[in-house]
């Protein structure tokens, strides 16, 4: 038997937008399906995870407005920035996934990119929309949070 070494994980794109807009549920990692060129696009680092998402369709997860920017030398063929790409998951992973986000009203949102191995993975969460109130109790939670951590510093 072979020891089990850590896998190192390389990240390309961190989502924090996600992290202040969502109330994350569950984190899932997947596979995503993609072309060579964008492949070196994304190792060069021409990825946005901004307003992207997943969404299921016909027993598949998709990911929608994942931008990866064309790699200069790709030749004739340069795929669209904004294309649709398709996730890679167990077929129960996905169907779990779409009943969660038909039955409780959620939202599958990309929080990460990066390598694992020689792979492109993303992390995904399965999350609930934060109203305004609630962003703005969340931030002054962290502040007073910040200033009692800076008073007990301060006394001891």
């Amino acid at each position: 038997m072979k020891s089990e070494e850590p896998v190192e994980q390389k990240y390309i794109a961190r989502n924090k937008k996600a992290w202040h807009d969502y109330d994350i549920l569950e984190k899932v990692e997947a596979g995503i399906q993609l072309i060579g060129s964008e492949v070196k696009s994304i190792r060069q680092g021409g990825l946005n995870l901004a307003d992207c998402y997943a969404q299921c369709d016909n027993g598949e997860i998709h990911i929608l407005h994942l931008h990866i920017a064309p790699y200069g030398r790709s030749g004739m063929f340069v795929p669209d920035a904004y294309r649709k790409r398709k996730l890679l998951l167990h077929r129960r992973d996905i169907a779990r996934l779409s009943q969660e986000v038909d039955r409780k009203q959620l939202t599958i949102i990309p929080l990460s990119v990066y390598f694992k191995k020689h792979w492109v993975k993303v992390e995904l969460g399965l999350c609930r929309g934060r109203k305004k109130f609630d962003k703005r109790q969340k931030i002054a939670e962290k502040e007073s949070r910040r200033r009692i951590d800076k008073l007990l510093k301060n006394r001891m």
